[in-house]
Order: C-alpha cells, then sequence, then structure tokens
C-alpha cells in the first residue's frame, strides 16, 4: 500500500491547487484582461476545475465569449451521433477576421509548388483541439481558459495580427458529456483522492469513446464518423501549421508532449518534421519548468499510424503535437507521485496551450516556409515515383468501391471515375464500378500511406496499428499505374459535393414468378432485412442458377416471394422499388422457375427466418468491438437489435432471440450457469456468433468445440539485458497487420465473394486451431500469412495454416467462431459481409459440417 507523506501532501496543496482555485491560479503573469470578455465563473457559477465541464456548459460559455469580443467568430461543423453541436471558433484581429476567405486561398497557394506566396507575412494557424477521449477532460476543461484568455489578455491583441487560432472545445461531445455527468454526479464536497472510489472507475463503456464506441482519435484517417469528417473538413479548409492534441495518460504519470520515439516516426514523414517538433517542444520544457510540473518526451509514443490526430498533420506538412497528461479521472485522485488535482492537469494543458502560442508567432515565418517546401518535395517525389496513379475497383459491387472513393476525398484528394471497362495487369476493371487516384497531386504522400503494403521497419513496437492498406481492407481488385490511365481511358473526375451512391431498382416487369437479390452486394443484407420486415417469403440458394435470359446468379441469392405480405403483384412491385432504391441495390424479376443450375423449388433453397438479435454488452466485453458490430448492424444496415447485458441472461431472457452476438472480451463472470443457459439456446437452434476471448470462454465450459494455439515463445537463456526487456516483449504483439487468408466460396459464410483470396485485419495474439473436420474452417490463414504491417517472427508459425473462422455445430444450433475481427473501426468493409452472413446463414448451415 502506497503511503502519501504530510510533507508531499502540503508541497502538492501548494503546486497542484486541489483547494479551491480562481483564475489567478491559471493565468500568465504580466496580463491585463478586457472586463468586458466574462469569465468562465461568470457564466457558469463556478471555478474553472471546481466541477467538470459539461458539453452544454462549454458550448454555452463559448458563445458568450463569441458574442463579447471582436477577435472571436463561432460557427457550427456539424453535429454528433446523439445530436450535440461540433463547434469551432476562429480567434484572430479583427482585419483577420473579416478577411478569412482571403486568408484560405492564400493558404491553399502553399500546396501549389508553382504558386506565388508571401511566406513572409503570411499569417500562421494553429488548430488547438481538445479531449478527443471524453474521459481525458483537462483538455476541454482548458479550452475554457484558452477562449478567454485569447479573447480577453490585452497583450496578445498585436500577436492576432499575424495569428489565426482555431479552437475545437470538444472534439468528441457526447463522451465529454458522459463522463462529465458520471464524475459530476459521484463528487462529494469533502475530496479524499482514494482511488477506490466510485468517482474514478466509470460504468461500461465509459465515457472514452462517441456513441457508437469507437476511440475517434483513431478515425483521421479512416473518417467512418460524423464527429471525424467534419473536423478533417475543417482541417483540409484551413491547413493550419500547428495542430495541438491534448489527452490524458494514466494517473500515475507526469506530462507528456512530443516528439515520440525518433525510430517509429512513419517513413513518409519528413525528418525535418520531427526538427520542428524537437524545436517547438522547447518552448513547452520551458513554460512547465517556470511552473514547476514534471515531463518528459521521446518516450513510449509515436508518429506511426496516420489516422491519429497527432500524426495526421505530419504527413501534410503541418506539425501535430500530442499532449498526454497524467489524469486525476475525477477532482482529486491520490498517486504515486502524491495527491493529484483536476485544476492541477487544467494548468499543465494550459500551459503547454501557451508555451505553443509562443512558438507559433516566433516560428511563424519558418512554419509557413516549412508548409511550402513540404509541398515542393512532395512535385519532385511524385514526379519520380514509377507509379503515377491507382486505381482500385469490384466487378460485382460498386458499393465498396464507392465507400473507398468517398473516403479518399474526405482528405482533398482528387479521384476520378472509370467510364470505360479496361484490363490491367489481367484485372478487369469496370466501368461506373472503379476509380483512379492519380499520384502526382498535392496529397501524393497521404495517397501512398493509403495505397501502399509495407512488412519491414525500423522499430517494432508500435502504439497502434502498423498497417492500413485500403483496397485490401475494402476487398478490392487494384493495380498501381506506371502510366497515367486517365490519358488511356475515359474517366471523369468526381465531385465531391454530389457524390452519391446509386439507388437501386427492380429490373425487370411486375408479376414476375419469383425475385431475386444478388448477395454480392454490401448492401444486400440491410435489403433482406427489410423483405423480412415487410413480410416477404425469403429464400436462401445454396447452388447456381440461370435464367432463360442468360443471367446467372450464384450461392447467397436471395429468392424473394409473396409471403405474408398480403400485397398484390403491383403492390409487390412498387414495395421491392423502394426496398431496392433505399438499399442501394438491384433486385431482379425471375419470369420462370424453370432455371438451369437449381430450378426455384429446389432442395438447395433454404427459406430464411428474420435475425432476431441480441448483442451482449457490459462487464468485460470489448466496448471497441461491440461498438463496431452496433454501428455496422444500426448504421450501415438498419437492423434493429438488442444491446443485451450479461447479467440479463437467464431465466428465459434468450427465448425471444434466434441470434446471439459476442464479441471479444472476458466473460468468466457469467459463471457455469450463464455457459449452461447459451449451450441450451444454442442446442435448440439457435445461432450464436463469437470472437476471441468469448470462444475461449464456451470451449472452457464445454458449449462449443474450439482449440487454440500457442503463440509466441518465453525468453530463453541464462541472462538477457534487463533494459531490454520492454523493447523484446514489446516487440511480440500484434498491434494491427492485414493478412492473407483462403475463403471457401461454396460454404454459407463465403457466400457474396466471387474470389477466395481474402485479405483479414487482426490486433491480438489469439491464434485458433482448425477443426478436425475440414468441412467446418470457411476460412484460413495461407502459408504465408503476413500481406502488409509488422509480425513477430515468433508469432508467424501460429498463424501459418492456422484458423479464421471455425463453426461447431451444438444440437440444432450453430456456434460461428470468429479469430480476427471483420468490423475493424468500421473501415474493414471487406470483411463485413463474413460476419453478416453468420448471422444471417448460420441457421443454414448443415449440422454435419460443424462436429
Amino acid at each position: 500500500m502506497k503511503k502519501v507523506t504530510l510533507l508531499v501532501i502540503l508541497s502538492l496543496f501548494a503546486i497542484s491547487g486541489f483547494a479551491q482555485v480562481d483564475l489567478s491560479y491559471y493565468l500568465p503573469k504580466a496580463y491585463t484582461y478586457d472586463p468586458a470578455i466574462p469569465t468562465p465563473k461568470e457564466v457558469l457559477g463556478y471555478e474553472v476545475g471546481e466541477w467538470h465541464v459539461s458539453h452544454d456548459q462549454l458550448v454555452m460559455y463559448m458563445k458568450a465569449v463569441a458574442e463579447a469580443s471582436d477577435r472571436v467568430i463561432i460557427e457550427e461543423t456539424g453535429r454528433t451521433y446523439e445530436k450535440r453541436l461540433q463547434v469551432l471558433l476562429t480567434i484572430s484581429s479583427p482585419a483577420n477576421l473579416s478577411k478569412i476567405d482571403q486568408i484560405k486561398a492564400e493558404r491553399a497557394k502553399l500546396r501549389d509548388p508553382g504558386a506565388s506566396v508571401d511566406v513572409a507575412n503570411m499569417p500562421i494557424v494553429m488548430f488547438m483541439g481538445y479531449s478527443v477521449h471524453g474521459n481525458e477532460p483537462s483538455g476541454s476543461n482548458s479550452s475554457l481558459l484558452a477562449i478567454y484568455h485569447f479573447a480577453a489578455a490585452k497583450e496578445v491583441g498585436p500577436d492576432l495580427e499575424k495569428m489565426v487560432l482555431l479552437l475545437d472545445p470538444a472534439i468528441n461531445p457526447d463522451g465529454l458529456n458522459r463522463f462529465a455527468s458520471w464524475v459530476n454526479s459521484h463528487k462529494s464536497y469533502n475530496l479524499n483522492g482514494d482511488p477506490n472510489g466510485r468517482e474514478y472507475n466509470e460504468a461500461w463503456p465509459r465515457g472514452r469513446t462517441n456513441h457508437y464506441w469507437f476511440d475517434l482519435n483513431r478515425d483521421w484517417l479512416p473518417v467512418q464518423h460524423p464527429e471525424s469528417r467534419n473536423r478533417v473538413r475543417v482541417f483540409q479548409d484551413w491547413l493550419p501549421n500547428i495542430h495541438l492534441d491534448f489527452h490524458e495518460m494514466g494517473s500515475n504519470s507526469t506530462f507528456f508532449f512530443q516528439p515520440g520515439v525518433p525510430a517509429r516516426m512513419h517513413p513518409l514523414t519528413p525528418t525535418k518534421n520531427f526538427e520542428l517538433t524537437k524545436k517547438i517542444g522547447e518552448y513547452h520544457a520551458k513554460a512547465l519548468d517556470q511552473i514547476g510540473s514534471l515531463y518528459y518526451n521521446q518516450e513510449n509514443y509515436d508518429d506511426f499510424y496516420y489516422g491519429k490526430g497527432s500524426t495526421y498533420p505530419d504527413v501534410q506538412g503541418s506539425i501535430g503535437i500530442l499532449f498526454e497528461q497524467a489524469s486525476s479521472r475525477g477532482h482529486l485522485q491520490e498517486t504515486d507521485y502524491g495527491m493529484l488535482s483536476f485544476p492541477f492537469t487544467i494548468r499543465n494543458q494550459f500551459t503547454a496551450n501557451l508555451s505553443s502560442f509562443q512558438a507559433a508567432k516566433e516560428m511563424r515565418q519558418e512554419l509557413n516556409q516549412w508548409m511550402k517546401d513540404f509541398y515542393g518535395e512532395v512535385k519532385t517525389e511524385s514526379d519520380a515515383d514509377v507509379n503515377k496513379a491507382y486505381i482500385f475497383g469490384s466487378k460485382e459491387d460498386l458499393a465498396k468501391s464507392y465507400h473507398l472513393a468517398d473516403l479518399i476525398l474526405q482528405h482533398d484528394i482528387e479521384v476520378f471515375s472509370l467510364k470505360e471497362d479496361v484490363t490491367l495487369n489481367g484485372q478487369e476493371f469496370k466501368k461506373e464500378k472503379s476509380f483512379i487516384v492519380p499520384a502526382n497531386q498535392p496529397q501524393y504522400r497521404l495517397i501512398k500511406a493509403m495505397f501502399e503494403t509495407r512488412t519491414t521497419f525500423a522499430d517494432s513496437l508500435f502504439y497502434d496499428i502498423s498497417a492500413w492498406t485500403y483496397p485490401m481492407a475494402f476487398d478490392l481488385d487494384y493495380v498501381a499505374l506506371n502510366s497515367r490511365i486517365l490519358n488511356l481511358a475515359s474517366t471523369e473526375k468526381v465531385d465531391k459535393n454530389t457524390f452519391k451512391l446509386a439507388l437501386g431498382k427492380v429490373i425487370g416487369a411486375p408479376g414476375a414468378y419469383q425475385y431475386a437479390l444478388e448477395w454480392t452486394n454490401y448492401y444486400a443484407p440491410k435489403a433482406t432485412n427489410k423483405l423480412m420486415k415487410a413480410g416477404f417469403m425469403v429464400r436462401v440458394a445454396h447452388a447456381e442458377f440461370t435464367t432463360p435470359e442468360r443471367k446467372t446468379f450464384g450461392r447467397g441469392t436471395i429468392l424473394i416471394g409473396k409471403g405474408d405480405s398480403g400485397l398484390d403483384e403491383n403492390a409487390m412491385y412498387q414495395k421491392l422499388n423502394e426496398i431496392a432504391a433505399s438499399s442501394n441495390v438491384d433486385i431482379h424479376a425471375i419470369s420462370t422457375g424453370y432455371t438451369t443450375g437449381i430450378n426455384m423449388g429446389s432442395t438447395f433453397t433454404d427459406p430464411l427466418d428474420k435475425p432476431e438479435i441480441a448483442l451482449l454488452v457490459d462487464g468485460g466485453v470489448d466496448s471497441y468491438e461491440a461498438g463496431e458490430i452496433w454501428h455496422l448492424l444500426d448504421q450501415r444496415m438498419e437492423m434493429a437489435i438488442t444491446l443485451l447485458p450479461m447479467d440479463a441472461i437467464g431465466g428465459g431472457t434468450l427465448d425471444r432471440y434466434n441470434v446471439i452476438l459476442m464479441p471479444d472480451g472476458r466473460y468468466n463472470s457469467l459463471g457455469k450457469s450463464g455457459a449452461a443457459a447459451l449451450k441450451e439456446w444454442v442446442a435448440d437452434g439457435g445461432t450464436l456468433v463469437a470472437k476471441g476471448g468469448a470462444l475461449r470462454f464456451l470451449a472452457q465450459n464445454e458449449v462449443g468445440n474450439f482449440t487454440f494455439r500457442s503463440g509466441s515463445e518465453s525468453e530463453k537463456g541464462l541472462q538477457k539485458s534487463y533494459a531490454d526487456y520492454e523493447n523484446a516483449t514489446g516487440a511480440k504483439v500484434t498491434g494491427g497487420a492485414i493478412f492473407n487468408a483462403k475463403l471457401d466460396l461454396t460454404h454459407p459464410i463465403g457466400y457474396g465473394y466471387t474470389h477466395s483470396d481474402i485479405h483479414t485485419f487482426r490486433n491480438d495474439n489469439f491464434f485458433l486451431e482448425p477443426s478436425e473436420n475440414p468441412y467446418a474452417n470457411p476460412l484460413v490463414y495461407t502459408e504465408n500469412p503476413l500481406a502488409s504491417g509488422y509480425l513477430h517472427p515468433s508469432n508467424l508459425e501460429a498463424l501459418k495454416n492456422g484458423g479464421v473462422i471455425r463453426v461447431s455445430s451444438v444440437g440444432r444450433g450453430r456456434i460461428i467462431g470468429f479469430a480476427d475481427n471483420m468490423n475493424f473501426r468500421a473501415f474493414w468493409f471487406g470483411t463485413n459481409k463474413l460476419y453478416m452472413n453468420a448471422i444471417f446463414f448460420g441457421q443454414s448451415i448443415q449440422a454435419g459440417t460443424g462436429r
């Protein structure tokens, strides 16, 4: 048990401010403030740090300052899933605020090496983004001080003539509000800092994430959520020179600022970026020295994955700066360093904010010149690169191609649509379903980062994932072109503002014998669920068939009959058109049951029950994976599901569901009784879809038949350097990489895919042994599994020919086990269908193939 001495407590009382503080505790000396600008207390009724600011209070104060100050403009940039405002405050001199469009236009020229730009007189732009993780609140609470200081400090006024500050007070409004509500509702007026207290231990899923439990700090590049798209639009609109990213880390820490570990910088990031980051870091060190705060840099954190707020800017001529403050989590907490107060954490963040301002002011011309030089280097590199463009697409599925093109467009990258069929390196690319991204454009380095594969690295430790090759993630054909296909084929530039996925329709006339929906379309599950809700008879075809019109339909095709819809032929046709249009799929009219291959009444078809789905949550469930599943079903497929807490299992609760989803996690709290309830439910005909730790629980409790492989071997030898321990063990972690796998296209899990080679993603060392029954292994790794990213050699053997998906039969039901995450961060479109197939077709898998 750690003891905090009276001496430590008294010293921290003096420097940490866990007694009630006022603005004088935070604000720098020698500044005078305009009394016309309201202080936070005048608007909120309490001092900064006394309570955790809720999002509505935060916005209220920002609006009050913007109304009172001629230095500040506030605008709404969007809304979150929970409809909270996302706001941006632009802070500068009144003269600059009157010519914002002109400033933006001049800054856009920095990306054009041939343009004439007055770097010497151009204002510098600094973006300040707070608390992308909602339960890291010192950032957003310090934004109250930042806006007050920059709007009210009279001495700041002249500096703003050459500066534009962009302030987003809460990058994650929903998470911030969730967390503030938790800690404020559990705060005592007499604090003791006991870390066992309820205040410091949030309920699942905690406030870190957004509405669907996604880490928004990993979404800068994938941009799958409205919060991310809105803030990336701001970035591309302004091209800030410095991008501040305020975070928190474990309570038993100090304060971190970048640069991170030099060897862990992405190779596409220029060395000059590190040098400038280090130079800015000297300003932080000086400011933190002055208030006596402990700090460090060039440790732990890296700049590799471009999907983070501190790294995304680095590949675009900007300088991303990560700040990590030891978190008090609540209002006062006992730590290894003594009592850590909420005001102290806020003061450190605000101090770093001020030091960044000073660096921006003094390095203005240097940083503007660096952005211009960056894009000059980009032009030289892209001209020399043999790869002049990337083409990608899918012959069968426009939706996946569309979504990748849409993702790329968000980053101010030009994309062209193919207007004629072409064949390149033996691969067919269909018009309207394929897109081309020229490499010779300002975002060349970001384009390379999206399309490259990389398996060699300067360092073996990664703070986040090591690979994200987008065509692999979307399961698309793609080719790097060594000549500009734009000059060889008919193309059309995509307009980002009007780019939409085409509506679906019914192909054929009313009164058809049957209707058919091809499962190759990404949104086929969405349409099928709507068909079921409308009362149509829905069957799945387990074999191919061809119509008299010579249209061939593959395995997994959905056959649609009138069923219990109660509609006549014309009304049915109209309803099918509505479903096709709203689901972005085509539905085909079949004129006769006398098709070749199989007939419409074949025994190779099965009626399907509408999935009634429970997603297990709470307890030890991995909230990230649960959120990814929830988002997929709720947002993409528009399917109603129940978020079922683990402690609700039992007493007949499961009877209303025919599909239960178990994300990765710890399920020991279910115990023997919960395991027995699940086994009985599966045996009665349910489909249980389980991943990772859920599979271990099921196997240990003899619910399903699953076995596992061991991964990294323990260290051997008599003696090794103690100093190497952290790196040696960290190198064995699979932080996130892409792997080659083989899919059985005849298995219901493989329906809708047209090629057996597929890429899967994993970010753990969970290794699944294939079943001894070869029919129970619809997806396995290849002999050479690593496709892109870092994998420790000791883990390679555990993956070779290992299991990715394995099926276990239990009575009349099935358990479908996944080793890899099919829904990773919402951008892994390529394997979403494998998961959807488990949900829709698990009920039709033959019992003997799962034993």
